[in-house]
């Protein structure tokens, strides 16, 4: 009896190349979003700020994630900058006037302008995504505790020997004697 073979000579093609073109949409979303997503800390042009305190009450609250971009902003733009003479603190607050020479802003919620007048090189980015309550979460993630947690575990489940491991070492060798009679491979046992 002769089989017949219901699929045609080169079916498998179409599988691949959409196999390949999924792979490459993959590969180019990464791609993009890693460009968008790269942090201006590392020289990238997108800075995300965890607000804290009240100063831009209610657009922003203690908790919520901002993402912020670089490039030209004007007045009315809600921007984080870098003031000077306090290490890394980043400050979120709109623009209110000045221009690229020194910037006046004030927060939502202030009565008073900022102290500092920052230039354009210290503004990291003008806001463009707010996530509200993300930032509590985020901090989570910030937290030197939950990394060295995350790696305790992860060095754990690596060294930690699975029970399949020690069956398998068992299976593995056919010429050892599982009763522990002492005897020797492909010998038969002494009759009595």
């Amino acid at each position: 009896m002769v089989a017949e073979s219901t699929g045609q000579v080169g079916a498998g093609t179409p599988r691949r190349l959409v196999g390949a073109l999924v792979s490459a949409a993959w590969l180019v979303g990464a791609l993009v979003l890693g460009w968008l997503l790269w942090p201006s800390s590392l020289g990238g042009c997108t800075t995300m700020t965890i607000v804290s305190g009240e100063s831009m009450e209610p657009t922003y609250a203690t908790g919520d994630l901002v993402v912020s971009r670089c490039g030209p902003v004007e007045v009315g733009d809600v921007v984080v900058y870098n003031p000077p003479d306090v290490g890394g603190a980043r400050v979120i607050h709109r623009i209110v006037g000045g221009d690229t020479d020194g910037w006046v802003l004030q927060g939502d919620n202030n009565s008073f302008l900022d102290p500092w007048q920052p230039e354009q090189d210290r503004i990291l980015g003008s806001a463009v995504l707010h996530l509200p309550h993300v930032g509590r979460f985020a901090a989570i993630l910030l937290s030197p505790w939950t990394w060295i947690s995350l790696l305790i575990i992860a060095l754990a489940v690596v060294i930690w020997p699975s029970r399949d491991d020690e069956e398998s070492t068992d299976d593995e060798d056919p010429d050892r004697d599982p009763v522990g009679l002492g005897l020797e491979p492909d010998r038969p046992a002494p009759q009595g």
